[in-house]
């Protein structure tokens, strides 16, 4: 198993992006660096991409030319780069960042209410958990308990740091803060 430094703090705000739908993120094997893109620069080199002829895109991919060269602006132009090359990585340096699922969420919650004392607001938290929107109305109902709002991103940091060992594990990685 490979020792790698890396930022938990950064791979929880990963794995917790759960839509997706402004960003990916993406760990870099080599540095522990953390890498986030916007969806539109993803899309934007997929479709280049993707809508090339295969023949023109061979198993040696050195160096990509497209029938019109992007209109991007100056600041865009490595990412696009440093996107493409994750997009095309064979050698496995590039590791996308699952997204926390809402089973391990809602188990996180569920294990916090059972250490909150105040027995009314284990019930209101209790509550928040049944049905649709559950992990907002947990959200809510904490907005009222400043200490026991602190109290639960400690506990959840926690649940997540568990969770990030368990997977950087399963992709061969040995964490070091």
């Amino acid at each position: 198993m490979k020792k790698q430094k890396v930022n938990f703090d950064e791979i929880q705000k990963a794995m917790e992006d759960v839509s997706r739908d402004t960003f990916d993120y993406f760990l870099d094997m080599v540095t522990g660096e953390v890498i986030a893109f916007s969806e539109e620069i993803l899309n934007e080199v997929k479709s280049r991409l993707y809508d090339s002829d295969s023949d023109e895109i061979g198993d040696e991919i050195e160096y990509i030319e497209f029938d019109e060269e992007p209109d991007l602006p100056v600041w865009m132009e490595d990412e696009v780069e440093l996107a493409l090359e994750i997009l095309l990585d064979e050698e496995g340096r590039y590791v996308r960042i699952p997204e926390r699922g809402p089973t391990m969420a809602y188990k996180s919650m569920a294990e916090f209410i059972e250490t909150v004392e105040n027995r009314l607001l284990r019930e209101e938290l209790s509550n928040a958990l049944n049905g649709k929107g559950a992990f907002r109305r947990f959200k809510d109902v904490l907005i009222d308990y400043p200490k026991e709002r602190k109290r639960w991103h400690g506990f959840n940091a926690k649940a997540m740091k568990r969770k990030i060992i368990e997977w950087l594990r399963s992709i061969g990685v040995e964490p070091i803060s």
